[in-house]
């Protein structure tokens, strides 16, 4: 196992498969169920994936449509995002289930529901492996495995530097 720097295992392999199920339960037993799922690449690819599976586990099995956004990158200025693929037509007049690896300030968050919302979705529902302590936060998930403190996070999809995304574990630099 590559280690990155100074790291230690914030959320473990079982810890991650636990909350998985236990939040596909919570979204399979809202009022309104999701019809298909729109995860953000490319953090959210290995969380998706699973939380998509568990969905499945509970009778629920969801469309994929992915959009892609960046949020930073050596071309980005600070709080600028880029939109490398926008939502298609498989959102208008559906439940979207919006997914994403981690919700920091919530810009990425917020953009994607404002592209759902333009796409017209009919309604959005958010689920994210990870929400950290943000002053202010821009946008709140309906959904989320963990909560973290501001500290950087790599793995289970979230990269460092393009580094940890097949990592199996959420890890945190100390």
């Amino acid at each position: 196992m590559q280690e990155y720097g100074t790291e230690r295992t914030l959320f473990t392999r079982d810890a991650i498969a636990q909350r998985v199920e236990i939040v596909a339960r919570e979204i399979a037993a809202r009022s309104v169920s999701p019809e298909v799922a729109v995860p953000v690449l490319a953090g959210a690819f290995v969380f998706a994936a699973d939380l998509l599976r568990a969905l499945a586990r509970q009778g629920l099995e969801l469309e994929t449509e992915f959009i892609w956004l960046r949020s930073y990158g050596p071309l980005l200025k600070p709080g600028e995002l880029q939109i490398l693929h926008a939502p298609g037509e498989s959102v208008r007049g559906r439940a979207v289930l919006l997914i994403d690896g981690v919700l920091d300030r919530g810009a990425t968050l917020a953009a994607a529901k404002k592209l759902l919302d333009a796409a017209g979705a009919a309604t959005i529902i958010s689920a994210v492996a990870v929400v950290k302590a943000a002053p202010a936060p821009l946008f709140k998930a309906d959904h989320a495995l963990f909560h973290a403190g501001p500290e950087f996070l790599y793995g289970y999809g979230m990269d460092w530097s393009g580094r940890g995304r097949g990592l199996p574990d959420i890890r945190v630099r100390t």
